[in-house]
């Protein structure tokens, strides 16, 4: 029997004129660093409408590629709906990668025309002459650029089309909307192309009570940059739901994001844990008041405890965690605390990796391929499948990241009952030390609840009799000390004795990637260059021997 109804695409023009038409009044309010620039949604959807129109004007059209280097500014808002709206393909460029990494992104995607921010131009000025494909290059805002002959050089204000007749088209809702690429950690950065479809799906995923739960009483202020991962999917969600967008432009620096939270009250903000680690720290010392935040998302490295707890004691911020990859949409769980959960285990709970969104179907494979239960304790890689999760590269063959169907991750983690994952590490960043896996996640979390610690990292790294054991990197709060004895001795009870690492060192600040998280494949090569003054313990520590600590 076939069902009775309707069978519409489902497409980004879709989410636009739905957040158009239903909350005009709603705002998007541009941060210039002091100043703030309001436009209602009715003003700002008439300059989507105008790009679009201006894109086609230019003969973007089809599956023509229209890249971003932008930040989180208006420009890049409105190409957000009017490129993939219009029939093309939007792609943001990641403005934090190495130029040879955005070279060959933006070849490898074969960019027709690039928007970028006037700030930004001299990034882009390093690169045009290495972009063939390019054909137009529009500037938001006065900077001058130098371009190849047969490029053409447009000022936004001029794209912009007043046509009062553009029509949205209708697309197939499996065609391409956006391309997003991974950071690149290993091997050449891989596409991974968004449809029409996966975006209105994710969008409608984390709008629910499951997940982040917008409205247009919600003011959202998406810190994540919108050059990774669609922003995490926050604006194409707010806007459809009527909330108004705060866009907080080139200015990530902590007084300017405390400012931003203090002056314009967002309701939900979404950063990584380095990010709020700092409004934390800069909130307890200066006049900023965070309290307008019922949500608050952490993404792209594990949130500890420590931090939940802090940023509940102190500014009363219920701080919870997101987890998601760019092959994800990304959103794959959150981990708001089930409901009667006690006061006192709430920070445990909102440092979990999370429970699954609705649409999202998950499992934990052994190493020897066979599916493991859920039951808390067995450890696998996390595979998933679903709408919103790519089957595929683009234009590019990776079959040892799929499996049957389903994406491998490459985390190792564990299935509770109730659907929520807890993530123990990356495959390539778990350690093996004599058979048995020790957790990086778990030991970073157990160091971050000592006071004199702000960051901290653990790798594996090779051990002549236990195959690897854990080496700790550990940044020190201003003015705090402590010493690799005092810390392990502080880690004894909270881990495994033979999880206790001998190898420690102290550094001013963690390397970090291009999006914020730790880079560890950084610190492994500053560890095997000896770049590092590591402090060893496997001599003695109360007399007795610490390689390995008792099993």
């Amino acid at each position: 029997m076939h069902s009775t109804m309707q069978d519409v695409d489902l497409l980004v023009s879709d989410l636009f004129l739905h957040g158009l038409r239903t909350h005009p009044e709603s705002s998007v309010l541009h941060y210039q660093g002091g100043e703030v620039l309001r436009l209602s949604f009715r003003e700002f959807g008439s300059k989507v409408t105008s790009l679009a129109a201006g894109l086609r004007r230019l003969g973007v059209s089809g599956d023509d590629v229209v890249a971003t280097l932008c930040w989180n500014s208006p420009a890049h808002l409105a190409a957000y709906f009017a490129v993939p709206g219009m029939g093309a393909v939007l792609h943001t460029l990641n403005l934090r990668l190495h130029d040879d990494q955005i070279v060959y992104i933006a070849n490898h995607a074969a960019d027709k025309v690039i928007l970028v921010d006037a700030d930004l131009v001299p990034q882009l000025q390093r690169i045009i002459d290495r972009l063939p494909t390019v054909e137009h290059v529009i500037i938001a805002g006065e900077a001058d650029l130098t371009v190849p002959a047969g490029v053409q050089l447009h000022c936004l204000d001029d794209v912009l089309d007043t046509e009062t007749d553009f029509r949205w088209p209708r697309l197939p809702e499996r065609s391409a909307a956006a391309l997003c690429y991974t950071t690149g950690t290993t091997g050449d950065p891989k596409g991974v192309a968004y449809s029409h479809r996966s975006i209105y799906l994710h969008s409608l995923q984390i709008s629910t009570g499951s997940a982040f739960g917008f409205s247009d009483a919600d003011r959202v202020l998406p810190i994540v940059p919108m050059f990774h991962a669609n922003a995490w999917g926050w604006p194409h969600a707010a806007w459809t739901s009527g909330a108004d967008i705060i866009l907080n432009d080139r200015y990530l620096q902590i007084n300017h994001l405390a400012r931003i939270i203090t002056d314009l009250a967002p309701t939900a903000a979404a950063a990584v844990p380095t990010l709020w680690t700092g409004l934390d720290e800069y909130a307890r010392t200066n006049a900023a008041d965070l309290t307008s935040l019922r949500l608050a998302v952490s993404g792209g490295s594990p949130l500890s405890a420590a931090l939940v707890r802090s940023m509940a004691t102190h500014h009363g911020v219920a701080l919870t965690q997101g987890w998601g990859m760019t092959e994800t949409s990304p959103l794959l769980t959150f981990s708001r605390p089930p409901r009667n959960t006690p006061d006192t285990d709430l920070a445990q709970w909102a440092s979990l990796t999370g429970r699954i969104v609705p649409g999202v179907q998950a499992r934990i494979v052994s190493e020897t391929g066979d599916e493991l239960p859920w039951d808390g304790r067995s450890v696998g890689e996390v595979q998933l499948r679903g709408a919103t999760i790519a089957g595929t590269y683009f234009r590019a063959a990776a079959p040892d990241k799929f499996d049957d169907g389903w994406l491998r991750t490459g985390d190792l983690g564990v299935l509770h009952d109730g659907g929520w994952i807890q993530l123990k590490d990356r495959l390539k960043d778990g350690i093996k030390s004599g058979g048995e896996w020790i957790s990086t996640v778990e030991l970073e979390d157990a160091l971050l609840e000592h006071d004199a610690i702000i960051e901290v990292a653990v790798i594996g790294v090779p051990d002549p009799k236990w195959e690897e054991r854990p080496f700790v990197c550990v940044t020190l709060a201003p003015g705090a000390t402590a010493t690799a004895p005092e810390l392990l001795a502080f880690l004894d009870g909270k881990v495994a004795r033979w999880w206790l690492p001998e190898r420690w060192a102290f550094v001013d600040a963690l390397p970090k990637t291009s999006v914020g998280k730790l880079d560890k494949k950084d610190l492994r090569r500053r560890y095997d260059a000896d770049e590092l003054a590591v402090n060893d313990l496997r001599t003695t520590r109360t007399g007795d021997s610490v390689l390995p600590p008792s099993r």
